[in-house]
């Protein structure tokens, strides 16, 4: 059986990864565009940042100046009993890894009255989920202020439809996109509830690039984005160009008869995710 020793150092070693090296999936896309986009400048800067992952890698320092705050998602068989402490434990690995791998701490006490560092970026924001059997999933990812910045959330009126969330997520990039960091991969999630609808399109960012949405129509959803995104010209680096976004994953959920949410997640050219199995 698990316990919450073994998710707080699968936490550990996957924040000291995701800080230092840039997200396979991601640099194949990365890479690939570097080679594809028509606009001098946004090759310029592609190249740049294939580059900076490289030496982020090699040498073991962070991807990026901000960071990140830890968020913590941990999918839990329903049939593993971890007893208490999860969150402290977690926060503990998370103090020990920003210090170890000497990561910017970034977290306020308090967002509007003690805005005073907590000097060891916790608390981390996590969520626990239960699925069957046995075993977790421990996705942890690394979110700058930059691409989080960016992010939206409206409650549609459902008359809006698939129009209503293309215009939504389009007008989103449009206005926030050059300062997040692009090229992006855009996290959008559809449905649930006003709380919820924020952690699907953050979820959404965990899917590799390139590999399909499950539904059809997803897929075309997402083919439809990105096209619309990328005709943005906001480009790498906001410089301009036609890369924007490297990728558009939607992922929806059940909603009540009266609404449509729709958020908006945006991951920066540095995406850090790590998805650990424990058995």
């Amino acid at each position: 059986m698990l316990t919450v020793h073994d998710i707080a150092e699968a936490v550990r070693a996957a924040i000291a990864e995701a800080a230092t090296t840039l997200r396979p999936d991601v640099a194949r896309a990365m890479a690939d565009a570097a080679t594809s986009e028509p606009s001098g400048a946004g090759r310029e800067v592609l190249s740049r940042i294939v580059e900076n992952a490289s030496i982020a890698a090699r040498d073991g320092v962070p991807l990026c100046q901000d960071t990140g705050t830890v968020w913590v998602w941990v999918e839990l068989g329903a049939d593993e009993c971890l007893g208490g402490g999860l969150g402290t434990a977690i926060d503990a690995a998370v103090r020990d890894a920003y210090r170890t791998g000497a990561l910017r701490m970034s977290v306020m006490r308090d967002a509007l009255f003690e805005r005073v560092n907590t000097g060891d970026n916790t608390p981390a924001f996590v969520d626990v989920t239960v699925r069957p059997g046995i075993g977790a999933t421990v996705h942890v990812m690394l979110k700058g202020g930059g691409s989080d910045n960016a992010s939206r959330l409206a409650m549609l009126e459902p008359a809006a439809g698939v129009e209503g969330v293309v215009s939504f997520v389009v007008d989103a990039v449009s206005a926030k996109g050059s300062s997040a960091c692009p090229p992006l991969i855009v996290g959008v999630g559809v449905g649930g509830t006003f709380d919820s609808v924020g952690k699907l399109a953050k979820k959404a960012l965990l899917r590799p690039v390139g590999s399909p949405a499950v539904s059809p129509a997803a897929a075309e959803l997402e083919a439809r984005l990105l096209t619309a995104v990328n005709g943005l010209g906001i480009g790498p680096g906001g410089l301009g160009g036609r890369t924007t976004a490297l990728a558009v994953h939607v992922l929806s959920a059940p909603c009540h008869i009266a609404s449509l949410p729709v958020a908006v997640n945006m991951g920066c050219s540095a995406l850090r995710s790590v998805s650990v199995e424990l058995t």
